[in-house]
């Protein structure tokens, strides 16, 4: 069984066609698979989910983390399954009957969840960032609906939890000259990025890279307020801002929109601006591309992305969008 019910699987399908133009040309807007765990709702972004099955029989793990069950096998692949409910801490007597397969950073994993209902079309400025009331760290937004507020969940953070070796990619670069690392402290950057963890962990890896100078935010519209402020300051823009560096999946405005508005702003036009998110696939990296991004890199590739930059940076210009 592809999907929960034959709902679901109407909207997948649709979901399928949408994806395509949605952010494609920046519209801002995205669509969220709906479970539900206990009495909350929860969502995950439609672009991470390969499908959704029925519960599968799990095979065991020896000294595996305490939030997998065990591996399932799904045409002839074996991927872990993460207990959800065990992670978020919810009791229920309910019986999970789903499980939600996703592809993020590259890596295939199971999410077993109660009921998988309906998909949704959202505009990322009607989700809220998380509100600050303890720890807050597997929750990136709140979606309200007309009878019920939906979750999004930071699966990002849950899978780095799980797997030390996204972490360690996410704080590990090679190390640099003293050339290298002067002409690097001289750049400003931009970091936009919803995840709190993922964001300090990259932030800090730029500082000890040698990037000195980060300016961090957990949305592209806060982001976006911010270089349109430094677009009106005299002089040469690179001497505001060196490049832009920003999610996908983003509360208020997402980072194909936040692009889009920075490559049609007549002085940011030409800041380079790459995008590092766990969605980074062919098809994603075709929408980034028409969109005019200088490149696109997967977390937790950190080592990558900072090769990126100073090639960016101290190497060849970039081109404006359709620049012969």
């Amino acid at each position: 069984m592809r999907l929960a019910n034959d709902k679901a699987r109407a909207g997948a399908e649709t979901a399928g066609d949408k994806k395509g133009i949605l952010l494609e040309t920046g519209t801002n807007e995205f669509e969220i698979v709906e479970f539900s765990i206990g009495k909350v709702n929860y969502g995950i972004n439609v672009a991470k989910v390969r499908e959704v099955i029925q519960r599968a029989p799990v095979t065991a793990m020896p000294q595996a983390h305490p939030y997998i069950d065990g591996l399932f096998t799904l045409r002839g692949k074996a991927i872990p399954l993460v207990n959800l409910p065990r992670c978020l801490n919810v009791m229920s007597n309910e019986e999970s009957k789903n499980i939600i397969v996703t592809e993020i950073n590259n890596f295939n994993i199971g999410f077993l969840v109660e009921n998988v209902s309906r998909i949704h079309r959202i505009s990322w400025k009607d989700m809220e960032p998380a509100p600050e009331v303890g720890d807050q760290s597997r929750v990136v937004g709140i979606i309200k609906m007309s009878d019920r507020i939906v979750l999004l969940l930071d699966f990002e953070t849950i899978i780095a939890e799980i797997n030390p070796e996204i972490n360690a990619k996410l704080t590990t670069v090679e190390e640099a000259s003293q050339d290298i690392m002067s002409l690097r402290s001289d750049v400003h950057v931009v970091v936009a990025e919803d995840s709190g963890m993922l964001r300090d962990l990259l932030v800090t890896t730029l500082h000890d890279s040698g990037y000195r100078f980060v300016r961090d935010f957990g949305n592209g519209q806060d982001a976006w307020d911010y270089l349109r402020n430094l677009a009106t300051k005299d002089g040469p823009i690179d001497k505001h801002v060196g490049v832009i560096v920003s999610d996908v999946e983003m509360p208020k405005m997402d980072g194909h929109r936040f692009l889009k508005l920075v490559r049609e702003n007549d002085r940011l036009h030409e800041v380079p601006f790459v995008l590092f998110s766990s969605l980074i696939n062919e098809e994603m990296k075709l929408k980034g591309e028409s969109l005019g991004a200088s490149g696109q890199i997967s977390k937790p590739e950190i080592s990558q992305l900072i090769g990126l930059l100073d090639n960016l940076i101290f190497g060849r210009p970039i081109k404006k969008p359709n620049e012969d």
